[in-house]
């Protein structure tokens, strides 16, 4: 029997992150979820007028391809989803995983040859610039248990954090859109933290289900040259299926000169990738309510309330510092007074202290004032 929150996901999709409009183009790309999630998408694009596409993958399938490195495969993948996405008006990705780590023993060299000539083209030079996009996960028992809740209990929190009223959060979010368009200097302090950059003539982007499901960020970038000081992270993280804990970066006129973590080898290794993933691409603030813990999925954590990430890696093209990756990774820090707190002050103002907003043109954007 089809669970009917399928239809009220679906519609949120289509109607508020897509937008999507009679004969628009529409590639839902869908990797481990149930077929009964893609009718509902695939009926309700249709009654919005739009032509849907469909791609069906499996990450058991991927890591195959992944681990035969072979670049002239990888060229063609490439090359062939790049001619498709260029043909698009918007994009929505759900994307399961029975196994977390199913990607972990992925050589090197094979993952490399696919951010390079697979994801790169595909999704970073053409999908995140020329869509309408959204990208989320979906809610497999292995989700559950990275949260550590039953499998019940971890839907009913999917669900509600999806669903909720993004219009609402958007029009709380542009005081702090303003603040930060009008600030220079950032100054974040914290366990292990001792950071501060510019942020000067950058622009601010608000995320409120547009983007990302579920949703809740302000981002921007720093201006690229200017990062000074070290940073820890205080939420564990997953990046090609490993999981690292305690990552601390250390930084000199923008560039990471040190980084260690649990896995401090892959982690150095990710950061040699190409020059532009020892530089920052992305400053924000998380915000969603109902997201409180990490639960080693970027798409949750990113937007966890009282959180910021700083992104090592490539830049978005709505808050553009110049540099340029085939990385993109963020690496969250959690400053509520579970996680040791923190400071955050735009050109010596306080504007937020253990993970809530202090002004109070902000404050509406405190927890309370999101559910």
């Amino acid at each position: 029997m089809k669970d009917p929150r399928y239809d009220k996901l679906a519609d949120v999709l289509i109607r508020h992150s897509t937008r999507l409009q009679t004969g628009e183009k529409l590639l839902i790309e869908a990797i481990d979820i149930p077929a009964e999630m893609v009718v509902a998408l695939i009926r309700r694009a249709r009654k919005a007028g739009g032509q849907v596409f469909t791609t069906v993958k499996q990450n058991t399938l991927l890591r195959e391809l992944y681990c035969q490195e072979s670049e002239t495969a990888m060229q063609l993948a490439g090359k062939w989803e790049a001619e498709r996405m260029a043909e698009m008006d918007a994009y929505i990705a759900l994307r399961g995983s029975h196994n977390i780590t199913e990607l972990a023993d992925v050589p090197d060299a094979g993952m490399k040859l696919y951010q390079q000539h697979w994801w790169k083209p595909v999704h970073l030079d053409i999908r995140v610039s020329r869509t309408k996009w959204v990208v989320l996960r979906w809610p497999h028992p292995s989700m559950a248990q990275q949260a550590m809740m039953s499998t019940e209990a971890f839907e009913d929190f999917y669900f509600d954090v999806c669903t909720l009223d993004y219009g609402r959060m958007s029009g709380a979010m542009d005081a702090l859109v303003q603040r930060i368009d009008r600030a220079d200097k950032v100054e974040i302090q914290g366990p292990g933290t001792n950071l501060s950059f510019s942020i000067a003539g950058m622009t601010s982007v608000k995320c409120a289900g547009e983007r990302n499901i579920p949703d809740g960020e302000v981002y921007t970038a720093p201006v690229r040259d200017s990062v000074e000081g070290e940073l820890t992270y205080t939420a564990r993280t997953i990046y090609q299926g490993v999981v690292h804990e305690n990552i601390h970066l250390v930084f000199k006129k923008g560039r990471i000169v040190e980084a260690t973590s649990s896995k401090s080898d892959e982690l150095v290794a990710v950061l040699d990738t190409d020059p532009g993933a020892r530089y920052i691409g992305e400053f924000a603030l998380g915000l969603n309510p109902y997201i409180t813990e990490p639960m080693l999925d970027i798409l949750f954590d990113e937007k966890i309330a009282g959180s910021f990430h700083f992104t090592p890696g490539e830049a978005y093209e709505k808050a553009d510092n110049g540099n340029r990756s085939q990385v993109h990774w963020d690496m969250v820090c959690i400053q509520t007074p579970e996680y040791g707190g923190g400071e955050i002050r735009f050109d010596g103002e306080l504007i937020r202290k253990d993970g809530r907003f202090v002004p109070k043109e902000l404050q509406a954007l405190n927890p309370e004032n999101l559910k």
